[in-house]
């Protein structure tokens, strides 16, 4: 896998810059506000739901913004299934657990078979790298 400055000097950025942006990256992925954190706003924790069900997500000391939007205090949501949050400055993978809202999207709705499941909010910047568990919400939803 290739490092942020190996991506950016692909793209034309001298080695230097590629250095400062790829830091300038990690630190904006490693620093959420303080008092800022993510939400679950629907389904409440607990909550037995028929499928498809709606997922609202929340975000307060941050706003949401696009993907690719490298701005300060931004991201956007993840949705993680059954996994754990995660880690700060780690990329959020993208696979069928790991559902990215790339477009600043607040809310979706989640189709899932009969079970108990594990829902996590995870809040990320532009470049997908997450804000770590500090801006992450888990709950407990059971789909009859």
């Amino acid at each position: 896998m290739k490092t942020a400055s190996e991506r950016l000097r692909r793209n034309g950025l001298t080695t230097a810059a590629a250095v400062a942006v790829a830091a300038l990256l990690g630190a904006c992925a490693s620093s959420p506000l303080p008092q800022s954190r993510a939400t679950l706003l629907e389904p409440a924790n607990g909550a037995v739901v028929a499928s498809p069900f709606k997922v609202r997500f929340g975000v307060e000391g941050m706003a949401v913004a696009p993907a690719g939007t490298m701005t300060a205090n931004t991201g956007h949501h993840h949705l993680l299934i059954d996994q754990q949050p995660v880690a700060s400055g780690q990329v959020v993978p993208t696979t069928p657990k790991h559902i990215h809202f790339g477009a600043g999207q607040t809310e979706t709705m989640v189709t899932l078979p009969a079970g108990t499941y594990k829902l996590t909010a995870q809040f990320a910047n532009g470049a997908h790298q997450s804000y770590g568990p500090a801006m992450s919400d888990t709950i407990t939803v059971t789909v009859k």
